[in-house]
C-alpha cells in the first residue's frame, strides 16, 4: 500500500527498501516505522513509501517484537516497557499530590538491576531504550541504567550501585512540577522559562523527600545540573560540594540527553557523543568518572553496524589508537576506511 510519508504512523512496516532521490538506501524492507524513521524519510526529502496493508500498530514505549533487539535482550524489553510506563504514573501521581508510591521504584527498577549485571553491551541496551517515544520517560530510565553502570565501573559495591542507579532514575521526577508547554516548547526559551525549568531541581529534592527517606536520590535530584567548575544550578557547587552520586548521573544525563530526540534537538551520533563528553571532562563533568565512562563505552561498539555521512554502511572492527572516537570501519563492500585518516567521512548512525 503506497501512502504520503506524513501519513505514516508509528507502526507501520516497510514493504520494500526506501531510497532518496539520489538513491542513497534510507530505510529497509521489512522495517516496523518509529517516529525516529519517520523524520528521518522527511528528512531526505522522501515523499511516498510502500507499507504492509494492516501492518500498523501502536507502540508506546517498545514494541516487544521489534527486530533489531538481539535475542540477548528480548527478555529485558517487558522490564523496560514497565520501568518506563512506571516513571509516567509516578510523574502523574507526584504532579497531581506532591508524592509518590516509594516502593513502586524498587518493584520496577530492582528487576533490572539484576539483569544489568548480566548484561556486558551496554550500547545495545542504549540503542534499544532509545526506541521509545516518550523522552522524558526513557531518559529517567536510561539515565538510571547508566549511572547503576559508571557506579560498578567505578568500583562502588553492589549495594552503592543500585542506590546511585535508583537516584539516577528518579533524578528528573520534579518536571512533573513544570508546564508541560515550557518542557515541550520547540523553540528556544526565554530567560522565564528557563529560570521555571530549572526549578526541577527543587521540586524533585521535594518530592523525593516527601515521599521516601532517600536522602542521597533527593540530593542526586538537587544537584545533577552542578558542574565542577560551579557553573551549574541550583547552587553553583564546587567539585567537592557534589555528591558523588550526582556527579555520576550529570555524566549519564548529558550523554543521555544528548544521544536522544527531544522535541528542540535531534540526537546526536553516540561516538560524537563521547567525544563531547571527554571535552567535558575538564572543567564541567567529573573527570574520574567521565572518562571511566569513557573508556568502558569504548569496546560496547566493536561490531557495531554503521551508516555513513555517504549513505553507506558497515562494521566498526577496531577502535583507533590514534582517534578513539574514529574507527576503523569494514565496509559491506569488503573495503576498509580508517576514520581517523578520512576526516571527510564521519559515522551518521550507529545501530544494534
Amino acid at each position: 500500500m503506497r501512502v504520503h510519508v506524513t501519513d505514516a504512523q508509528p507502526g507501520d512496516r516497510l514493504q520494500s527498501d526506501t531510497y532518496n532521490d539520489n538513491g542513497v538506501p534510507v530505510l529497509t524492507k521489512g522495517t516496523t516505522l518509529r517516529h525516529d524513521d519517520i523524520r528521518k524519510l522527511l528528512m531526505h526529502n522522501v515523499e511516498y513509501i510502500d507499507i504492509e496493508a494492516g501492518a500498523s500498530k501502536s507502540v508506546h514505549s517498545f514494541a516487544p517484537d521489534e527486530p533489531a533487539a538481539p535475542d540477548s535482550l528480548a527478555h529485558i524489553v517487558p522490564l523496560f516497557t514497565d520501568a518506563i510506563d512506571g516513571v509516567e504514573a509516578m510523574f502523574l501521581s507526584a504532579s497531581a499530590s506532591g508524592q509518590f508510591n516509594s516502593h513502586r521504584v524498587d518493584e520496577l527498577f530492582a528487576p533490572i538491576v539484576d539483569e544489568l549485571a548480566q548484561q556486558k553491551d551496554v550500547v545495545s541496551m542504549l540503542l534499544l531504550l532509545g526506541q521509545g517515544d516518550e523522552y522524558t520517560y526513557n531518559h529517567s530510565l536510561e539515565v538510571g541504567v547508566l549511572s547503576y553502570y559508571l557506579a560498578i565501573w567505578l568500583g562502588y559495591s553492589q549495594e552503592e550501585a543500585y542506590a546511585a542507579g535508583r537516584a539516577g532514575y528518579l533524578h528528573d521526577i520534579g518536571k512533573c512540577m513544570v508546564p508541560a508547554h515550557i518542557l515541550n516548547k520547540p523553540a528556544k526559551l526565554t530567560e522565564e522559562e528557563f529560570r521555571e525549568v530549572k526549578k526541577h531541581t527543587q521540586y524533585g529534592y521535594d518530592l523525593i523527600r516527601n515521599s521516601t527517606s532517600d536522602e542521597i536520590a533527593a540530593t542526586v535530584a538537587l544537584q545533577h545540573h552542578e558542574r565542577e567548575n560551579g557553573t551549574g544550578y541550583p547552587h553553583g557547587l564546587f567539585k567537592e560540594e557534589i555528591h558523588p552520586f550526582a556527579r555520576i548521573t550529570a555524566v549519564a544525563d548529558v550523554y543521555s540527553a544528548m544521544t536522544s530526540n527531544r522535541v528542540y534537538q535531534s540526537r546526536q551520533e553516540l561516538l560524537a557523543v563521547l567525544r563531547e563528553l571527554h571535552t567535558m571532562s575538564f572543567g564541567h563533568l567529573d573527570p574520574v568518572a567521565t572518562q571511566t565512562f569513557i573508556r568502558h563505552m569504548l569496546p560496547n561498539f566493536i561490531k557495531k553496524k554503521v551508516l555513513l555521512t555517504n549513505g553507506q554502511t558497515g562494521t566498526i572492527i577496531l577502535n583507533n589508537p590514534v582517534d578513539y572516537f574514529r574507527p576503523l570501519i569494514k565496509m559491506d563492500d569488503g573495503r576498509f576506511i580508517d576514520l581517523a585518516k578520512e576526516r571527510d567521512l564521519a559515522i551518521e548512525e550507529v545501530y544494534i
